[in-house]
């Protein structure tokens, strides 16, 4: 019997989903398999009939793959989703809805494209996807995902804060200015880190990390270099001050006589042509998850541990990481990842000068 396929990317969007899309249809096509895409995520099988498309051969040319956002899109303000479904008492609705749906478009599997929230709230509302086989594939610029080596997207993303960051180093220099610069991660330091090593940043500061900001200052004031770049992740905290993390440090900075400016790449560090690695990942988890489909198995997800691309339960995964109340659905919970105390760049860190805080 021919296989009946769909694919949704939920959550945030980020570089690589193209690819992936891609790369799932192809391989599902040329095995005779139909390929049904879920439009906006969840909002699209809350819609009567459920919002999706027909692939074929032309629905998403090659040459368009390697462009960010998501083909398929995320989701859509003010929808129905698992958020607006707990704030208005909806969750047992919603999720008889998103069964019904499935139901209704006679799927045999479902690859579901998400971050740790996505494949956590799928991990958590099973019973959603008992008819089915359902196979999750991680991707955020986050990476705070458990039991994979890479996501989808972080690479791309570390390029984007790179290529943003070397800009402002021009600038930085021409005025003998410092630079605080916040990034995107959430409560995980991944991205600031990499980028960090990557630009040659001054320091680091991520929330895994506890720092002194007395320490900061007196590391920037015996640097040889009258200006540079400051990495701030958007989950650290200062105590007794509020507001954005890059302004918090910034202000200390100037009453400590230190001459900078603040600057947010925002959503730039989720855009950019992806780049070679991440296709090359997105290639391997889209045949991981297809090889997957065929072995019958089901709450999966696409791993890389050990440069092997494999499978892993979705128990296993949510089991392995730190788990805590979704901070959008507190009755739910998330799966999350974190920056390793071991984890070799932060010694490279500090053998490079870099102040990473007081760890080491």
């Amino acid at each position: 019997m021919k296989k009946r396929i769909g694919i949704m990317t939920t959550g945030g969007d980020c570089s690589g989903l193209n690819t992936l899309i891609n790369r799932i249809a192809r391989g599902a096509m040329l095995r005779g398999w139909q390929i049904v895409g879920i439009m906006d995520g969840t909002d699209g099988l809350c819609t009567t009939p459920p919002s999706v498309i027909e692939f074929d051969a032309q629905t998403l040319p090659i040459e368009c793959a390697r462009m960010a956002g998501s083909f398929l899109h995320n989701g859509r303000a003010g929808a129905l989703n698992f958020e607006t479904a707990a704030e208005t008492g909806q969750l047992a609705h919603f999720n008889k809805k998103l069964q019904q749906s499935l139901s209704e478009l006679k799927l045999n599997a479902l690859i579901l494209i998400g971050g740790n929230g996505s494949i956590s709230l799928a991990w958590c509302n099973r019973d959603i996807y008992s008819d089915i086989q359902l196979i999750c594939i991680p991707k955020t610029i986050d990476m705070d995902i458990p039991l994979t080596d890479r996501t989808i997207g972080f690479d791309t993303a570390v390029q984007q804060l790179t290529s943003f960051c070397d800009q402002l180093m021009l600038t930085a220099r021409s005025h003998h200015r410092w630079f605080v610069v916040q990034t995107m991660g959430r409560d995980c330091g991944q991205l600031a880190l990499n980028a960090g090593i990557a630009i040659g940043a001054s320091a680091i500061l991520i929330p895994e990390i506890k720092f002194d900001i007395d320490s900061l200052v007196k590391h920037i004031k015996s640097s040889p270099r009258d200006y540079g770049i400051i990495l701030v992740s958007e989950g650290i905290s200062l105590r007794g001050h509020s507001g954005r993390p890059a302004d918090m440090i910034s202000r200390k900075l100037t009453a400590s006589g230190i001459v900078n400016r603040t600057a947010y790449p925002e959503h730039t560090q989720r855009v950019g042509d992806t780049v070679a690695t991440d296709r090359i990942l997105a290639t391997r988890m889209a045949d991981c998850a297809l090889h997957a489909i065929e072995n019958n198995e089901t709450y999966v997800m696409t791993a890389v541990s050990n440069c092997e691309c494999k499978t892993v339960s979705l128990s296993e995964f949510f089991s392995a990481g730190y788990i805590s109340a979704d901070p959008n659905i507190p009755e739910l919970q998330t799966s999350d990842a974190y920056v390793s105390p071991d984890d070799p760049l932060l010694e490279i860190a500090v053998n490079l000068g870099i102040y990473i805080g007081e760890q080491k």
